[in-house]
């Protein structure tokens, strides 16, 4: 487990850099995995252990994602670290009416079904004062996968401790992590994830249709994912907004509507 390992925004950006570079067509696992975790934790002058955190990554590497395991993601059906722009609102050459968070607040309410976990996220959103959005939105994403179909899943590491003292997987509910999912801003985040992953495939997929390529996202509490025993629903936070909701944030953030 990662209850001997530091917390914070430093140890995270360690764990991201771990988990996005392990080539996961190496004989050896276990070993390739121990040598980028030496490599991480030497190029990041981090006080952490490469041999605990080796082994606490591991059982990540090997936890059931729905389909398949971190560690059974062959490198070319990966992109990691996708560096994105969305222009916003026209980005140089603006045009008429103002993207702004009760815009998108509004788009959820429309497209999320009532049941969804995050539908609450709505009127959160919406309670949120920002100025209008103008300019351009950069950012990177976590991990892309094509999975079978092909499909294309977002995949973003978080190392949120959601309680205090020693974690173990049940800490990590679906519950808990969708209570973090709201409290954090991560389903704006995730949905502008998708926004630019759907973006992307428009040029690059062939025949590329949102409803059949969009895979959504997987929001990994790594601290909770503690390989093949993980408790199902632990750990995983899986989310599938509708094609529809992202297509439409999409063009409200170009102008479009």
């Amino acid at each position: 487990t990662m209850n001997s390992l530091p917390s914070g925004a430093a140890f995270g950006t360690l764990v991201h850099e771990v988990l996005e570079t392990v080539d996961t067509s190496a004989g050896d696992l276990a070993d390739e995995l121990s040598q980028r975790c030496r490599e991480a934790v030497a190029q990041q002058l981090a006080e952490v252990d490469p041999v605990a955190l080796a082994a606490a990554l591991l059982p990540v590497m090997r936890t059931p994602l729905g389909s398949g395991t971190l560690a059974d993601i062959a490198p070319a059906d990966r992109l990691v670290e996708l560096h994105f722009e969305l222009p916003l609102a026209g980005g140089d050459e603006p045009v008429s009416g103002d993207v702004t968070l009760r815009r998108v607040s509004d788009l959820l309410r429309r497209w999320l079904p009532a049941d969804d976990v995050l539908a609450p996220y709505a009127d959160l959103l919406g309670t949120v004062e920002a100025p209008a959005l103008r300019g351009f939105l950069s950012g990177s994403i976590d991990m892309v996968v094509r999975v079978d179909g092909p499909r294309y899943v977002v995949i973003d590491h978080k190392t949120n401790r959601l309680a205090r003292g020693d974690l173990t997987a049940l800490h990590y509910t679906r519950d808990a992590m969708a209570a973090e999912m709201l409290r954090a801003h991560y389903p704006l985040q995730a949905l502008l994830y998708c926004v630019a992953v759907h973006r992307y495939l428009r040029w690059r997929q062939q025949g590329y249709s949102p409803d059949v390529h969009l895979g959504g996202v997987q929001y990994l509490f790594v601290r909770g994912m503690v390989g093949p025993a993980t408790p199902p629903g632990c750990g995983v936070f899986d989310w599938h907004p509708p094609a529809s909701l992202v297509v439409a944030l999409s063009d409200l953030l170009a102008g479009l509507s």
